[in-house]
């Protein structure tokens, strides 16, 4: 019985943190049986354990689950907030699948996550300023109290325009503070190989990283 197998994989997880491969093999076998139709509600026992590496395994699998994992959109706050760099990282994933118009305070944490020193997260919030829809954008900037953060959202906002600012944004990858270079590299991302490559050259990491690897995929779809 397909519940059944389920309920024996969460417990498997959960039960037997500390045993990678336990976990890896039950984590894997679960998300087919979440894909074959397992309730994904059930997740909210991992999500709510008090061990990382259990909490971990759950975000992992809502990640994956991509569209599949909207019904478990109200956990997103707990994982955005939570100490755990994975969780917050997958947990920005589900978001952006998963979050619109009705969701401004949950994509408004999300963008909050731009001032986030982490490097993996600061990585991971330029491929969701690049790929959310102005939808998405304007439900969460209009959760966003005025200062920086919301400016630089609605300047994104201004850039999906015949006419962009690209002067501003070879500017703002050049000399701005690391979160207006963040947000200037996820314009160019959708504004053309020009921009795109020469963000792939800009002295910070995370943007160069980021621009190479939309650069091979976008190659490697030519």
């Amino acid at each position: 019985m397909r519940t059944q197998l389920g309920d024996e994989l969460i417990e498997r997880i959960r039960t037997h943190p500390t045993d990678d491969d336990i976990v890896g093999t039950a984590a894997n076998d679960l998300l087919s049986e979440l894909y074959a139709g397992y309730p994904v509600e059930n997740l909210g026992r991992l999500l709510h354990s008090d061990n990382e590496v259990v909490v971990r395994t759950g975000a992992w699998l809502l990640s994956e689950l991509v569209e599949l994992a909207a019904p478990m959109i109200d956990e997103l706050p707990a994982l955005l907030a939570g100490p755990i760099r994975n969780v917050r990282y997958y947990a920005i994933t589900v978001a952006l699948a998963n979050a619109d118009g009705r969701h401004g305070p949950i994509i408004a944490q999300v963008l909050n996550l731009s001032l986030d020193p982490d490097e993996a997260i600061r990585w991971k919030m330029l491929e969701f300023l690049a790929e959310a829809s102005i939808e998405q954008l304007e439900a969460g900037t209009s959760c966003l109290p005025p200062g920086q953060l919301k400016e630089l959202v609605e300047w994104l906002i201004l850039q999906d325009d015949e006419e962009p600012d690209r002067t501003g944004i070879f500017l703002r990858m050049e000399e701005g503070d690391p979160v207006t270079r963040l947000f200037a590299a996820a314009a160019a991302a959708s504004l053309g190989l020009g921009l795109l490559e020469h963000a792939a050259m800009v002295e910070d990491e995370t943007i160069r990283s980021f621009a190479q690897t939309r650069l091979k995929r976008l190659r490697e779809e030519d």
